[in-house]
């Protein structure tokens, strides 16, 4: 059950209970504030659950199952608890008719029971989600740069309101994050693992925009999945290298290894659409609800993400495990062996 836990060696929170909870809202307000403020966002009010065999709810990796039930006054019909919001805020874009340059954020929570729990995964998953209408020009990867960049500044002014709030927790990003495609990434590290090529990087920039998410690499393997409907992940080539989506991670010295703080991308026109569902052996989402709409060019075109709420508290809170972050379900094992090392799970 506590395999892939990690034990920090002689770990000691920086914050004690009272002042964790207090700093996870210091955190929360001032990044969601700088966030909406840099890429120019409104908050709107999200949904828990979507209806299944529309095509909204995401795919992930195209393997996790959504939790779903009955409801009752629509005949039992299925609903599911969201993924995430990936597709859904892009239809917010068009139904509220938010005009190119500006978008919409909101806060996401999410159930992914397939979850294998870990120090940084667990069944639930909160998020802030965005979504930003661009225009065909932006449509390349100099813009997918200059988003990253300041969505990367809201989280280091973040961080240093946490470090004037908590003198104690140095802040430790670089000023810039560094870019790097996947493909470049392969080729440095060729006998690594693309989690340990991740890490590799990650140990020696600090913060890093991974670029071409869900492409197949020269190799034949992919980096890591990605749906086919949300990233334009196989039509847009830069010097040879295709993608226009990536992550964001950071080193976390905490628990020596890479930290995913954020997935995002410029969001598949039709003709990406159409492409990659027929790269994934999956056209039959075209008869979809929103696939239908996006390929009838009913959807604007987009970029957008999501950012970890716990993830980014656990990180700027210099915490061991997102259970001291967020209230979850945990094997009994890992509760004690985590209590055990000065890891409290709320």
């Amino acid at each position: 059950m506590t395999s892939k836990l990690f034990i920090p060696k002689k770990y000691q929170p920086l914050l004690d209970l009272k002042q964790t909870e207090h700093a996870i809202k210091v955190v929360k307000d001032h990044f969601q504030s700088a966030l909406a403020a840099e890429l120019r966002l409104r908050r709107v009010t999200a949904p828990l659950f979507v209806m299944k065999g529309t095509g909204i709810n995401d795919d992930l990796n195209g393997t996790e199952r959504p939790v779903s039930f009955p409801v009752k006054h629509l005949g039992d019909a299925q609903a599911e608890v969201v993924h995430s919001l990936a597709k859904w805020k892009r239809l917010m874009l068009a139904d509220y008719d938010i005009e190119c340059g500006y978008g919409i954020y909101t806060d996401m929570n999410a159930i992914r029971p397939d979850e294998e729990l870990d120090n940084i995964h667990s069944l639930y998953v909160d998020q802030w989600d965005w979504e930003r209408h661009i225009s065909a020009g932006q449509y390349n990867l100099d813009f997918l740069k200059h988003v990253v960049s300041k969505l990367y500044e809201a989280m280091k002014r973040t961080e240093f309101v946490v470090y004037e709030r908590y003198p104690n927790i140095k802040p430790i990003l670089p000023e810039n994050i560094t870019f790097i495609h996947a493909e470049d990434l392969q080729k440095q590290y060729p006998e690594l693992s693309s989690k340990e090529r991740e890490d590799a990087i990650a140990k020696e920039h600090g913060a890093v925009f991974l670029i071409g998410i869900g492409s197949q690499l020269a190799d034949g393997e992919k980096h890591d999945g990605r749906a086919p409907d949300y990233d334009d992940w196989s039509t847009s080539t830069v010097n040879g290298y295709k993608g226009l989506n990536g992550d964001i991670l950071v080193w976390n010295s905490i628990l020596e290894r890479s930290f995913e703080l954020s997935s995002m991308g410029i969001r598949v026109s039709p003709e990406a659409l159409e492409h990659q569902l027929q790269i994934e052996g999956c056209t039959d989402r075209k008869e979809l609800y929103f696939h239908k709409r996006l390929l009838e060019g009913g959807l604007p075109l987009s970029i957008g993400g999501g950012i970890g709420q716990s993830r980014l508290c656990m990180f700027f809170l210099r915490n061991a495990h997102i259970g001291e972050i967020q209230a979850s379900i945990w094997p009994e094992e890992m509760r004690q062996k985590c209590k055990s090392n000065n890891i409290v799970l709320v």
